[in-house]
């Protein structure tokens, strides 16, 4: 980070910087915009919203003043504000990636099939692309961090995001000479399978945040996501359909994270999991097999082993993303990215309410659908639908009941997606 910081301070001092477009001025975008107005060497350049006066509102939140704020709706009028030093507002987000004055592009959207398209659009654009919509990157993350490869350009998920968190931990076990037995974040909010965003609205609009997003966090389908995300770039999977979510403290985390026959909850190590009690940090349980480690860490006042938690107590979500988007660009380094060609782990979907043939989906965090994690294999072999394929113009084919675990022959989907798309050609290409 000492690097890191002097490269930042470098460009700063010659006059330039990492221009930032980002899509997506939510509670998250807004924060991030601010944040980047504190960095040195990176600058805020294009914000995109479908509505302006969010962008606008995002500006002004930091401190910038109108005049130096323009609203543009085409590449040309975005590089001319952007090159003569102004701060530019849109709700054109393929006009604001397209445009050629900015260096790397932020999906702040969490919308999967937009993400999809956010992302493409970025890569072929030879724009590096930050992904704080890790609801698109679970559905097809591999293919999209294959073609930014393909492009010379860098595909990567956020530092401060759960995932990007937990992994920083993960690099520092493996790192350092531990064996990482198990990865997990801790669960803010209770756990209600069957919210709605009308059941939660008042709550949510007190924060800031979109209905939807709040019923995604309640719901269990953001955790899912985030353990999927976790799974993808570590190779480890779910110790049991959905997770143990178990309720504890951090103090007991790595007995309680150890096998059943050693007094724990888990059938195997290697796995991702969620844990009440130890929100809003994440952790790594750790081990060793050498004895004098062991009597290093005692001494340390890590515990008396043969588990130990690595914990973190914070993630710090959209303030942590300059690190990065100046990695990403400076050192062309990601900060999570999926392991392998094919997903670990998917967010298979299951059913909020019973549904009745021909009945129209919604999407993640609405009315009709939240998300469980499983295996890829077994969600594979059990022809499981991945939940980031659902929009609006998917039906059902047959009735549904209420917690039923869909399959694709169970809906028509949208085809004409661009993540239905994408979905079909990472499947096509998967090696194993």
């Amino acid at each position: 980070m000492f690097g890191l910081r002097n490269r930042l301070g470098e460009l700063e001092e010659s006059g330039k910087s990492i221009k930032v477009c980002l899509v997506g001025a939510g509670l998250m975008g807004k924060g991030l915009v601010s944040q980047l107005t504190r960095v040195d060497g990176i600058t805020p350049s294009v914000v995109v919203s479908n509505k302006v006066q969010d962008c606008v509102d995002a500006y002004t939140m930091a401190g910038i003043h109108s005049s130096d704020i323009v609203i543009a709706r085409n590449t040309s009028d975005i590089d001319n504000a952007v090159r003569a030093g102004k701060y530019v507002a849109t709700d054109l987000w393929d006009m604001a990636v397209r445009a050629g004055m900015t260096d790397v592009v932020v999906d702040a959207t969490g919308v999967p099939d937009t993400g999809a398209r956010i992302a493409t659009t970025s890569i072929m654009q030879g724009k590096d692309i930050v992904m704080l919509n890790v609801e698109s990157d679970v559905v097809v993350g591999p293919y999209l961090n294959r073609l930014a490869k393909q492009e010379g350009v860098v595909y990567t998920g956020s530092a401060g995001d759960e995932p990007g968190a937990v992994m920083e931990l993960y690099d520092f076990a493996v790192s350092t000479g531990f064996k990482v037995l198990a990865l997990g974040k801790g669960k803010n909010n209770p756990l209600d399978y069957h919210v709605t965003p009308q059941m939660v609205k008042e709550k949510a609009e007190r924060s800031g945040l979109k209905p939807l997003r709040l019923a995604s966090f309640i719901d269990g389908t953001n955790t899912m996501v985030e353990m999927a995300a976790m799974a993808n770039a570590s190779g480890f999977v779910p110790d049991v359909r959905g997770g143990h979510g178990p309720d504890t403290t951090v103090d007991k985390l790595p007995k309680v994270y150890s096998l059943k026959s050693e007094g724990g909850i888990l059938n195997r190590y290697g796995i991702v999991d969620f844990a009440f009690g130890a929100a809003p940090g994440v952790y790594a349980i750790v081990t060793t097999d050498l004895p004098q480690v062991h009597h290093e860490m005692k001494f340390l006042k890590m515990g008396d082993g043969p588990n130990y938690v690595l914990f973190r107590p914070y993630h710090l979500t959209s303030l942590e993303t300059p690190i990065t988007i100046a990695k990403a660009h400076i050192y062309r380094e990601p900060s999570i990215v999926p392991m392998l060609d094919r997903p670990v782990a998917e967010v298979i979907t299951r059913a909020k309410r019973d549904m009745k043939k021909g009945e129209y989906f919604d999407g993640i965090g609405e009315e009709t659908v939240y998300g469980s994690i499983e295996e890829y294999r077994k969600a594979k072999e059990e022809d499981l639908l991945p939940i980031g394929l659902l929009n609006r113009n998917a039906r059902a084919k047959v009735d549904i009941r209420k917690d039923d675990f869909i399959t694709h022959d169970m809906v028509q989907l949208d085809t004409d997606t661009e993540i239905y798309k994408l979905r079909q050609l990472q499947d096509s290409q998967t090696t194993s």
